[in-house]
């Protein structure tokens, strides 16, 4: 069976955290040591999650109560959640199918005398062009957050110099992760300032706690290989488990129960020197070969099945496929040796209730009719190809 969810991360660096839960040191120096790693202009920031720092951008704002933000139609719900926080209102922009990017031209139908902000997201790991949304966000004095958690690209890009804010993630399914933690680009010192005043007044991460996550995802990354995979799967059924109630109740970071306490926190030593290691020692050559298959993968599909395929540059984080019949889909991947699903972190936003003309159909059709796929660079372009013939004639209505 060839693994759907794979950790990426190697046994070298599980050694490495783990040592350094032991070791001592000063927290300061590991977190300039990511920063720098990261970006040397001093605009960078660490933080625990993409979702703390949001909060912390949103706290630095301190933005009117009520006011709007207009956000990509597909996100996670911790990220609307966070906006309803802090007393503001999530606004969606639908996507164009093709590259997932947010409809620019539905801007101008969005904004109002209340909009504050833009949050768009880079999603599936691919990449659009910023500049209309930055022409837009300048037309109308707003500030342009830009979420890149899912279009890491190693030391290719790390965010665009005209957003006001450039999230990215090392979270625990992410690219090249960390097991966690998020480092941001602040385009305004004065804000930065701001973010970093706030955050030292939260509670630093347990190390211990981050020694239990280190040796869960070294079972998890043990798991990732084929056969032990399939003895996984086959336990998860005997036990009447489904294998995603499994893996997602695990990779969760934050319970929902004391999701802002746990969210409030520092990052500990372990984990900064964790991110510094994984952003100093990346090499792209994983990350192309896995976009090659991706782009061979789409090819070998109908045309138009593969959305966000036509992203540039698009590195297949994940790699989602619209099928008229999700069940059967994945029954004949699965008979064929790929584990796929049809459950998947991200949801559609719903508009405020006063403006139901904000739907966002084309959202909510995606996300209703995709299945996601196995794909990384240790899947043969053989198995690329002989998962393709399975899967095209069941995209077709086969």
């Amino acid at each position: 069976m060839w693994v759907r969810k794979r950790i990426d991360i190697g046994w070298l660096d599980l050694l490495s955290a783990a040592v350094n839960c032991f070791r001592p040191g000063s927290r300061a120096v590991a977190s300039d040591a990511a920063e720098a790693a990261w970006s040397t202009d001093g605009r960078a920031f660490v933080c625990l999650s993409v979702r703390t720092g949001l909060d912390l951008v949103l706290k630095a704002l301190e933005l009117p109560t009520g006011s709007e933000v207009l956000i990509s139609a597909i996100t996670i719900p911790d990220m609307v959640r966070i906006i309803e926080q802090h007393g503001l209102v999530p606004v969606p922009i639908d996507l164009r199918a093709n590259d997932m990017s947010p409809q620019a031209d539905l801007l101008k139908h969005a904004v109002t005398t209340k909009t504050k902000v833009i949050l768009v997201a880079h999603l599936l790991g691919g990449r659009f062009d910023l500049a209309p949304f930055v022409e837009f966000a300048r037309q109308h004095r707003l500030i342009l957050l830009e979420d890149c958690a899912q279009a890491f690209e190693g030391d290719r890009y790390r965010g665009n110099d005209a957003a006001d804010v450039s999230m990215f993630s090392f979270g625990p399914i992410k690219t090249a992760t960390a097991l966690g933690g998020g480092l941001f680009r602040v385009r305004e010192k004065s804000l930065l300032k701001r973010i970093r005043e706030l955050q030292s007044k939260y509670p630093v991460q347990s190390r211990w706690f981050f020694l239990k996550r280190v040796l869960f995802y070294s079972v998890l990354n043990g798991l990732g290989g084929r056969t032990l995979f399939a003895l996984f799967l086959r336990t998860c059924r005997l036990f009447g488990k489904q294998l995603d109630q499994v893996l997602n109740g695990s990779i969760r970071n934050f319970p929902q129960a004391e999701f802002f306490n746990r969210l409030r926190e520092q990052p500990s030593l372990p984990l900064l020197r964790l991110i510094a290691r994984r952003i100093m020692n990346y090499r792209n050559d994983d990350l192309d070969q896995r976009a090659a298959r991706g782009h061979l993968l789409a090819s070998l599909l109908p045309p138009g099945s593969c959305p966000g395929s036509e992203a540039m540059p698009h590195s297949f984080w994940i790699f989602p496929v619209q099928v008229p019949d999700q069940s059967v889909a994945i029954a004949a991947l699965q008979t064929a040796g790929f584990d796929s699903t049809a459950s998947n972190s991200l949801q559609p936003v719903d508009p405020p209730q006063d403006r139901p003309e904000l739907e966002p159909l084309v959202a909510r059709r995606l996300l209703a009719q995709v299945i996601y796929l196995p794909l990384y660079s240790a899947i043969p372009e053989s198995e690329i190809r002989r998962m393709a013939s399975v899967l095209a004639p069941v995209v077709c209505g086969g």
